[in-house]
């Protein structure tokens, strides 16, 4: 197919669910705001994501939910696979659990997504024999990494390594030096994506040379509504469905993600590795992981001294496939721009999405005034300062 025939869509693979809808739990780390429908109505009607995938969807709760907006017509099974919401967002359901890696006790997370109803119904059933609760999300599941990719293939799905670098239920972080040892020599068959994580970015992962072979993902990991949209990717493909993105992380017929758009990775909550008695973060490797404040040993490794210790080269290589990685900062994220003000962009400009990338800075200085207006587009351009992130706190966006 001709690439002059395929559109471009943004699109954000890892979304979480806090509550059913009757207000029982699904992730427990989750807000209450986040059902499965508000997380449909706040990608379609406010962020202007035109994918979706919900990483909680094997709970039974979760499944009823599911099951009762398509009986309403709320919802409906679209061509190609996931769900569509009032024809703007295609919703692709998901699980993500925890596996044990070969011969360790350490977890780390992983993404499994599917096309329709029935293959997920049948990989809950599959995952509930390993499972020890299938009413919350993120459990522990009795198989290796390579029984859980198996089981969501046998169902149909896709499968990617979720956060792969994050100090806490990651491959890179806290499992492995190399995902062969994980998967071993089957892992380009497993595996159909890898997860960035907020902390990390393209120039980053590219150091690690076995990572050439994959498409890399850049998604929010959203555990409340306003999170949604604020890591994302922009997929080139004919439609918003599951099919599509099966084919655009492949790489086939022309189908691929264009641009990864994500925070800087001084901005998340594991850039740089942190103590926990004082809370100094810092650069330590190749040095002592001891705190230079106050001496502690008790710190949490950032991903940028993690991707250091594990890299292959001291600068990227990118593989020619590899698009291009934006740092986006969210509205949320820009000093002085509260829910209030973001509310009224919103309501003047149809989507986050639309403020952040085609609204000029005139229109929005209308709506927020000429300072708030005149940071959103020092945001857009990479030019506001950044305090980072480490040891469980998000970095600051600040004015220099």
């Amino acid at each position: 197919m001709s690439e002059r025939r395929l559109n471009r869509y943004f699109v954000d693979l890892h979304v979480h669910i806090g509550r059913d809808s009757a207000g029982k739990p699904v992730k427990v780390s989750g807000a209450r705001s986040l059902t499965f429908a508000n997380i449909a109505k706040e990608a379609a009607t406010r962020k202007g994501i035109d994918i979706v995938a919900v990483v909680d969807c094997a709970s039974t709760r979760v499944l009823k939910d599911i099951e009762a907006l398509l009986e309403s017509g709320d919802m409906t099974e679209a061509p190609g696979g996931g769900f569509r919401y009032l024809d703007k967002t295609t919703v692709i359901p998901g699980a993500e659990v925890e596996s044990a890696c070969p011969g360790s006790a350490r977890g780390a997370h992983y993404l499994s997504l599917f096309p329709t109803l029935t293959a997920l119904r049948q990989y809950s059933r599959s995952l509930s024999r390993y499972v020890s609760n299938m009413d919350l999300s993120t459990q522990r599941a009795r198989l290796s990494p390579v029984e859980l990719a198996q089981l969501a293939a046998d169902s149909g799905g896709l499968f990617l390594v979720a956060h792969a670098f994050t100090p806490h239920k990651s491959l890179y972080g806290t499992c492995a030096r190399r995902m062969s040892e994980v998967f071993g020599e089957d892992v380009r068959k497993l595996v159909d994506g890898v997860e960035l994580g907020l902390s990390a970015d393209t120039d980053m992962a590219d150091r690690i040379g076995e990572l050439s072979h994959y498409t890399f993902t850049s998604n929010s990991d959203a555990h409340s509504l306003p999170k949604i949209g604020r890591e994302y990717n922009v997929m080139r493909m004919k439609a918003p469905s599951f099919s599509e993105v099966r084919l655009a992380l492949a790489r086939l017929d022309g189908r691929r993600v264009v641009a990864n758009y994500g925070l800087d990775p001084r901005l998340g909550k594991y850039h740089l590795t942190a103590c926990e008695e004082c809370g100094h973060r810092f650069k330590a490797w190749p040095n002592s992981c001891a705190c230079p404040v106050c001496g502690s040993v008790r710190t949490v490794r950032g991903v940028a001294d993690r991707i250091d210790e594990l890299s292959d080269t001291a600068e990227p290589i990118h593989p020619p496939h590899r698009p291009s990685y934006n740092y986006q900062i969210p509205l949320e994220f820009v000093p002085g721009l509260g829910p209030a003000r973001i509310g009224a962009l919103i309501d003047a400009f149809g989507t986050e999405m639309t403020v952040i990338h085609e609204t000029i800075e005139s229109d929005i200085a209308e709506v927020v005034g000429e300072e708030i207006a005149h940071r959103i587009c020092l945001a857009r351009e990479g030019r506001l300062g950044i305090q980072s992130g480490g040891g469980g706190a998000y970095g600051k966006a600040v004015v220099e």
